[in-house]
C-alpha cells in the first residue's frame, strides 16, 4: 500500500513539473504583456498596464507579418491536404511490393532540413523562371507563391500520415457496393468516401495551417516581399523586444486555449446526444426531444468555456477604463528618488576614501617641507624646478623674466625672433 501511495505520489510530482516546464514559460511571457517595463519581466512588478496591446495593433509591421502569414497559410492547406490526400489514396491502392519504396519518397521532405528545402525552392523555380523567359517580377519570382510552395514540399507529408491512418479503418466495400449501385468514381469519392475522410481532412488542415504559421527555416529564403510573422520577429529579436511581442504571445494562447475548448465541448455534445439517442424512446426519437442532462454540468469544456469567453470580456472593458498613468508616474518618482539616494550614497563614499587618502598621505611624508607632487615615489626627479637646471641655477632663474623660465633660455623670446635694434647692437 505505502509502495502505491509512493508511486501516485511521484508520478503526481512529475506531471507537476512536466507541465510547468513545458508551460511556464507560456504563463510567465503572458504575464509580462501586463507589466509596465518597456523590456518584457516579470519581477519587479510594476504596474498593471494594457498599453503594450495597443502598441501591438499600432505596429504596422507585425500586422502586415499576421496578415501574410494568413494568406500562406491558407495557400499551403490547400496545396498540403490536395496532395496529402492523394499521396495517401494512392499509397492504399500502390503495389504492395512498392508501398514501402513509395513511403519513403514520400516521407523523405520531413527528414531533409527546413534551410535547404528553401534554397532548393529559390534556385529551381528561379531557373523554370529563365527557363521560360520571364521577367525578375513574374508569378513565379513572387514571395507568396514560393513560399506557399516551399513549405508544402514537407507539410504535405504530414498531411499524408494523419490521412493514412484514417484512411486505413475505410472499408473498400462501400465504395465497390456504390460502384454496384451505378455511382461512378466521382461520385463514391465524393458521397462515401470523403465524408468518411472529413474528420481526418480537418485535422490535417489544422495541422497545415500551425505548421506554415510558425516556420521559419524555409520561409526565411522565399518571402521576398512577403515577410511572415515569424520573419518580423526574428527582424525585430535582433534589435531588441518589447512587451508587444508578449501581447501578442498571450493573445495567440488565448486563441488557442478557445478553440481547444470549443473543440472539446462540442465533441462532448455529441456523445451526450449519442447516449441520449440510444436511451431515448421512439417517440423521443420521431419528435427530435431528447432529454440531455445538464449542459455545464455534464460538460466541463463548455463550462470553461464560457468562463474563458467571460475572462476575455472582463479584461477587455478592463483595459477599455483603466488608466495606468498614475501608477507609472508614482513608480517614475520613486525611482528617481532611488537614484538620487544612490547618488548621494556615491559623493558620500567618494568623501570618505578622499579623506582617508589625505590621511594616509599626511601621515607617510617624509619632510614637512617636500611638495606634494613629490609623493609619487620618484622623489623630486619630475618637479617643476629640477626641469630648468641644477639647483645652483635657481636663484639666477628667479631673476630672469616670467617669459624666460621655460628652461630654453631667451631663444624663444619674441624680441630675439623680431631681430631689433637691441638685438643687433647685441650682436655688433
Amino acid at each position: 500500500m505505502k509502495r502505491f501511495t509512493f508511486m501516485r505520489l511521484s508520478l503526481w510530482i512529475y506531471l507537476g513539473v512536466f507541465f510547468a516546464y513545458l508551460l511556464g514559460p507560456l504563463v510567465i511571457m503572458s504575464a509580462t504583456a501586463f507589466n509596465s517595463p518597456a523590456f518584457p519581466r516579470m519581477t519587479p512588478w510594476e504596474c498593471l498596464t494594457f498599453e503594450w496591446f495597443g502598441a501591438l495593433f499600432r505596429d504596422e509591421r507585425i500586422l502586415n507579418g499576421i496578415w501574410n502569414s494568413i494568406l500562406v497559410g491558407a495557400g499551403t492547406v490547400v496545396l498540403s491536404v490536395a496532395m496529402g490526400l492523394a499521396g495517401a489514396l494512392m499509397l492504399t491502392q500502390i503495389w504492395p511490393k512498392l508501398r514501402a519504396t513509395y513511403y519513403t519518397i514520400i516521407i523523405a521532405p520531413i527528414l531533409i532540413p527546413g534551410v535547404v528545402l528553401g534554397i532548393s525552392t529559390l534556385v529551381f523555380w528561379d531557373r523554370i523562371n529563365r527557363m521560360l523567359g520571364l521577367g525578375a517580377d513574374s508569378w513565379l519570382s513572387n514571395g507568396l507563391f514560393l513560399t506557399i510552395i516551399g513549405q508544402s514540399t514537407f507539410i504535405a507529408s504530414y498531411c499524408m500520415l494523419v490521412l493514412v491512418a484514417r484512411l486505413q479503418r475505410y472499408d473498400v466495400a462501400l465504395t465497390e457496393a456504390a460502384l454496384d449501385l451505378g455511382a461512378t468514381h466521382a461520385q463514391a469519392f465524393r458521397k462515401v468516401l470523403l465524408p468518411f475522410m472529413r474528420p481526418a481532412i480537418a485535422s490535417a488542415a489544422v495541422l497545415a495551417f500551425l505548421a506554415s504559421f510558425e516556420n521559419y527555416n524555409t520561409t526565411t529564403f522565399t518571402f521576398g516581399e512577403y515577410p511572415t510573422l515569424t520573419i518580423e520577429l526574428a527582424q525585430k529579436v535582433r534589435y531588441g523586444i518589447t512587451p508587444a511581442i508578449s501581447a501578442l504571445a498571450f493573445i495567440i494562447v488565448v486563441l488557442t486555449v478557445i478553440a481547444a475548448l470549443a473543440n472539446e465541448a462540442s465533441l462532448r455534445r455529441k456523445e451526450l446526444v449519442a447516449a441520449a439517442r440510444q436511451k431515448a424512446t421512439v417517440a423521443e426519437l420521431e419528435s427530435g426531444r431528447l432529454q440531455l442532462p445538464g449542459f455545464f454540468r455534464s460538460n466541463w469544456a463548455a463550462a470553461a468555456l464560457v468562463a474563458v469567453a467571460c475572462a476575455t470580456v472582463a479584461v477587455a472593458g478592463t483595459a477599455a477604463l483603466y488608466s495606468p498613468a498614475q501608477c507609472i508616474a508614482d513608480v517614475q518618482e520613486q525611482k528617481r528618488l532611488e537614484a538620487e539616494q544612490r547618488i548621494q550614497e556615491l559623493l558620500r563614499q567618494r568623501e570618505l576614501r578622499r579623506q582617508e587618502q589625505l590621511e594616509q598621505q599626511g601621515g607617510s611624508a617624509p619632510a614637512p617641507a617636500a611638495p606634494s607632487g613629490s609623493s609619487t615615489g620618484f622623489g623630486g626627479a619630475f618637479a617643476p624646478g629640477n626641469l630648468s637646471g641644477n639647483s645652483e641655477a635657481e636663484p639666477e632663474a628667479e631673476q630672469e623674466p616670467q617669459g624666460n623660465s621655460s628652461g630654453f633660455g631667451n631663444v624663444f623670446d619674441p624680441n630675439a625672433l623680431s631681430g631689433g635694434s637691441e638685438g643687433g647692437g647685441a650682436g655688433d
